[in-house]
């Protein structure tokens, strides 16, 4: 009689740990996936913050499917004084600027030659000019992938916006 009474007890509290298993694995699950929903949520947000700002994504083009050109000679262009700093005119030199070129967008065929013919280069490098010299010396030693993404940019309001594919900058010395 105790071992059957013993078996019973022990039955009733397997099943006691089984049914406090599953209600604990249920509030588990309802909150692991709040949680989930919570860091999707901030992963897309910071997703979005490490994309290109301005909304739009520039696709991918084949090498076999762009066109270069490249200014010729340095650039000297002034840098921004700003205040405490210590009084002396900066310059930063720019030596090998080269542009890429989409030859399957409208804009190449109307803009192409020209462009590769050095037609627009006087045009180009006061954009470049008035970009660079919008900035200081910490920010064209410490940040110049920025400088030359608003350089693409404002070039590329100049033509087609599509047009203008990318920008190289092979030297420059912050002098």
């Amino acid at each position: 009689m105790k071992k059957n009474l013993l078996s019973v007890l022990v039955l009733a509290l397997v099943l006691v740990n089984v049914i406090l298993s599953a209600v604990m694995m249920f509030s588990v699950l309802s909150t692991n996936k709040k949680t989930a929903a919570l860091v999707n949520s901030v992963a897309s947000i910071l997703n979005l913050e490490t994309e290109k700002t301005g909304g739009e994504e520039q696709q991918e083009v084949p090498m076999s499917d762009l066109a270069f050109w490249n200014l010729e000679g340095k650039m000297t262009i002034p840098l921004k004084n700003v205040e405490g700093d210590d009084g002396k005119p900066h310059f930063i030199v720019l030596d090998g600027v080269a542009f890429s070129m989409n030859t399957k967008e409208k804009g190449y065929k109307t803009y192409g030659e020209d462009v590769t013919a050095g037609n627009y280069a006087s045009v180009i490098m006061d954009q470049i000019t008035s970009v660079v010299s919008q900035h200081t010396v910490e920010e064209c030693t410490n940040d110049f992938d920025a400088i030359k993404d608003e350089i693409l940019k404002e070039v590329k309001t100049l033509f087609d916006k599509e047009f203008i594919y990318g920008i190289a900058i092979s030297g420059r010395q912050v002098q």
